[in-house]
């Protein structure tokens, strides 16, 4: 397929990278330079980017663009209501910008600790969520894993319905509203949370990345701190997925195809306690029949003294093209879904987000 008309964006902890095709693969320009970029989210209604970035003295901030980085501007920042506590004595304030999901003048924001706020004028003002801040899992069952609190990572938005929403919070849970977030609902029947003593808790789960089948909303997959999931009802029921022999399983990242409902992609780690590849080795295993099994994808990838691990949105697909960015700044990149790789690039800075987009 001619992939002409693509861009790939690439957050990175000093700054966001674009790349351009035309023939092959080159880097077009670079944003942000030196700063960490956190999050990016192009809107495909209204063509609008967004971009989070976490300044070291300035905070957590937002900007975005009408014409394809060539000019930026400044959104609002959430912000914590006075008052607001993580738990009893310690107050809520914004500690970083991990999710985007917008739809023209609407824009939701997940955070940590644990906050998702909306803006209802296009990033002009936001405001806190207060349904799910004040759900009643929230005092007991969320907490840090791998970072000090709890944070939504995933924003999930049915396609029919803009009030239908999915979001994943690690370590919560998944959570579901029909109503635009007036109220939520735990959608966690099925996980495994090995961490946690309590067998088939409601919530204090670890979803690591949430993705729907956007032709079938119903269809939602889940790359679990505790395994690979599907739902086929919506989030009422998961079903584990992963390896019949133990791998993969444990991962941060997951890519779908949006044209077969039966094909997904996890970029696998040994463990929680080793997170690197298993064996030094970087593979891809991608499923072509719903996870009933896996197959290895290795060509291109380095298969020795590798350290790289993929964080949870640094995956992405865009038809048959794939890319994928590392923590060590390694960013490659297959247009045969996975079948062959190619590195891009060997010297950026940790790789946050990866997202395709078209010209």
């Amino acid at each position: 397929m001619n992939n002409s008309n693509l861009l790939l964006l690439a957050g990175t902890s000093k700054g966001l990278v674009l790349y351009t095709r035309n023939r092959r693969w080159t880097l077009k320009s670079i944003h942000f330079k030196g700063l960490p970029v956190s999050m990016v989210y192009t809107d495909t209604r209204s063509g609008r980017w967004w971009v989070a970035i976490g300044h070291k003295h300035w905070g957590q901030k937002l900007h975005y663009s009408d014409d394809r980085g060539a000019t930026w501007s400044a959104a609002a920042t959430p912000k914590y209501p006075e008052g607001e506590e993580v738990h009893e004595g310690k107050p809520a304030s914004l500690n970083y910008i991990w999710s985007i999901a917008a739809e023209n003048s609407r824009v939701w924001v997940g955070t940590e600790p644990g906050g998702l706020f909306l803006s209802e004028d296009g990033g002009g003002s936001f405001y806190l969520n207060q349904p799910l801040w004040t759900h009643p899992t929230r005092p007991d069952h969320w907490f840090g894993g791998g970072r000090d609190e709890a944070g939504i990572h995933s924003i999930v938005i049915d396609p029919r319905n803009d009030d239908h929403i999915y979001v994943g919070v690690s370590c919560g849970g998944v959570f579901e509203t029909h109503n635009g977030g007036v109220s939520w609902e735990t959608r966690n029947k099925g996980l495994k949370a090995d961490f946690i003593p309590i067998h088939g808790s409601i919530a204090g789960h670890d979803p690591h990345m949430i993705r729907m089948f956007q032709k079938k909303p119903e269809l939602l997959w889940q790359q679990n701190h505790c395994g690979i999931y599907k739902s086929e009802d919506g989030g009422a029921n998961w079903k584990e997925i992963s390896g019949l022999d133990g791998f993969p399983n444990y991962g941060f990242v997951m890519a779908i195809s949006q044209k077969d409902e039966n094909m997904a992609w996890v970029i696998p780690a040994v463990s929680d306690q080793m997170r690197i590849p298993l064996n030094e080795s970087l593979v891809v295993c991608r499923t072509d029949n719903g996870g009933q099994s896996w197959q290895e994808q290795r060509t291109g990838l380095p298969q020795k003294g590798c350290f790289d691990i993929v964080l949870r949105h640094s995956l992405d697909i865009w038809d048959e093209t794939l890319a994928f960015g590392t923590n060590n700044g390694n960013l490659f990149l297959s247009e045969d879904f996975g079948e062959n790789w190619t590195c891009l690039n060997n010297y950026l800075s940790a790789v946050f987000v990866v997202a395709f987009t078209s010209t």
